[in-house]
């Protein structure tokens, strides 16, 4: 490929990034109208957790079909599902009828996201090029994120909720051109080995038994969660004994075997799981607390969107002069000065706090994100890269959505605990009307201060929880350095060896 092609391939996968983060938040803002329009509030939830189940139990599927039909038609027919997905979700008559849309859509955007990044391995060898254009990839999808709220409130006034997406139609279909006519990949090898048929629907099942109970923690009986989690263990279990036996496995064992991989995958999940509470609940801090717009609200993501673009971009530069597990601790310790700071917040912390601590995580989550992805490309054996790849991403969002129903029972813990503590004279649907800065003007002035110290006790729990997770981190990369240093002296020793013999 010349370089042109390589730019304007690059610029089509970006396009699909900022689809899923345009989706991401898009679909918060129209939420209210949908529900409205097809009434159907007690389903709400499912709107957004299908969507997640179909990424990550089609992520690693996406990645092992792109071996068998190429990466280039893997990805075609991911973004024409999403496309197809979010053409039905537009024309959606009933609730059941967008949940099964939308379903589509997850499906789609697993390999619409994961994919990529398997056809950057192999467009940018080097890997500090490599580096810079997932900065690129970051900072296309903070655009997004930070996009979506603003372009889909003003759909829903100008238009209808139909059209949020309608959107991504012809966006998606300029992607799947343009990769058809610049993109050339290389001639696929064929393969002589059968499609794990059974390890795939081991792994869908497990993980959908798994996904669907962490999801219904906090709605469901704890038997029903306990029951499908057993399942879950089962399925996957078994799953993992056939992938011992078959040729060519959905997820090889092998890469459990390799150390510098796990560290990588066991890093994603602790970085993810903790970032998601600043990313969810910052908002309702400054609504809540500090009596702030929806608006104001939304700008405390503003900073760490900036932030994130700068991390990304930093870290090829940093990998000239420090390793790429320092590279790594650097960003670990950003994030936990994030959530120091969070965590001393009181109940009337001045704004611009938030907004620093903002940017700590930013920086931090992109120049965690682009190190460990490219490190994942590299520690993996170059036969198992789509398959690391993919699952770095089935860990992201495994563990995005425990800790998001995690940090959601600690809140709603608090809130249960402060509303009887206070006799009867607070509600909880006093404390659902003071997270939103417009319903809380019809609260009693008095007990505004109490209420707040409810909240904020909800809160101050939840950025405790996200910094043990992030020091845990911490002290894995501490772990990590170790070996790294030994690795290195071990070659350093290999070469004067062999220098030796030479001579």
């Amino acid at each position: 490929m010349t370089k042109r092609q390589i730019v304007i391939v690059t610029c089509a996968l970006l396009l699909s990034n900022a689809m899923s983060g345009l989706d991401n938040t898009i679909i918060n803002t129209a939420l209210p109208a949908i529900i409205s329009d097809l009434h159907g509030i007690e389903l709400i939830g499912w709107v957004v957790a299908v969507f997640l189940l179909g990424t990550a139990i089609s992520t690693p599927l996406w990645s092992k079909l792109g071996e068998y039909i190429g990466n280039k038609r893997s990805y075609q027919l991911s973004v024409a599902i999403f496309v197809l997905g979010s053409f039905l979700s537009g024309i959606s008559s009933s609730m059941w009828m967008l949940i099964i849309s939308r379903t589509f859509m997850g499906i789609g955007n697993g390999g619409m996201v994961s994919v990529p990044y398997i056809i950057y391995s192999k467009m940018y060898a080097n890997p500090r090029k490599r580096m810079q254009v997932l900065g690129f990839v970051s900072a296309s999808y903070s655009m997004a994120t930070i996009l979506g709220p603003l372009v889909g409130g003003y759909i829903v006034d100008a238009f209808s909720w139909h059209w949020i997406f309608y959107i991504s139609v012809p966006i998606g279909l300029i992607s799947i051109f343009v990769i058809q006519y610049y993109y050339k990949a290389s001639k696929l090898e064929e393969k002589n080995t059968q499609v794990d048929y059974l390890g795939a629907v081991l792994m869908t099942a497990g993980l959908f038994c798994l996904l669907l109970a962490i999801e219904l923690i906090g709605d469901a009986s704890y038997v029903l969660i306990g029951v499908l989690v057993v399942a879950a263990v089962i399925l996957l279990a078994i799953m993992f004994k056939v992938e011992n036996v078959v040729e060519d496995p959905i997820i090889p064992n092998r890469l459990f075997k390799n150390r510098s991989l796990v560290i990588d995958f066991v890093t994603f999940a602790l970085v993810w799981g903790s970032f998601i509470g600043f990313l969810i609940y910052s908002p309702m801090w400054a609504q809540g607390l500090l009596g702030t717009s929806a608006f104001i609200g939304g700008m405390t993501q503003i900073p760490g969107s900036v932030t994130d673009f700068i991390g990304s971009g930093a870290v090829a530069p940093m990998r000239r002069y420090i390793t790429p597990q320092q590279v790594v601790g650097l960003s670990l310790l950003t994030l936990i000065i994030c959530f120091l700071l969070m965590v001393f917040c009181g109940v009337r912390a001045p704004y611009w706090v938030l907004l620093l601590a903002g940017a700590f995580e930013g920086f931090g989550n992109g120049a965690c994100f682009n190190e460990l992805q490219v490190k994942v490309q590299e520690d993996a054996n170059a036969r198992d890269i789509p398959a690391a790849t993919s699952f770095s991403f089935l860990v992201r969002m495994l563990s995005q959505s425990f800790t998001a129903s995690i940090f959601g029972i600690i809140l709603n813990s608090a809130l249960k605990s402060g509303v009887q503590d206070s006799g009867g004279t607070i509600t909880m649907k006093m404390m659902n009307q003071l997270s939103n800065s417009a319903t809380a003007k019809g609260l009693p002035s008095q007990l505004l201060p109490q209420m707040r110290t409810i909240l904020h006790t909800g809160l101050h729990n939840i950025m405790v929880v996200a910094l043990i997770i992030m020091l845990c981190a911490g002290v894995l990369n501490i772990w990590a350095q170790g070996l790294e240093r030994t690795k290195m002296k071990l070659q350093a020793v290999k070469r004067n060896h062999s220098e030796v013999n030479n001579v």
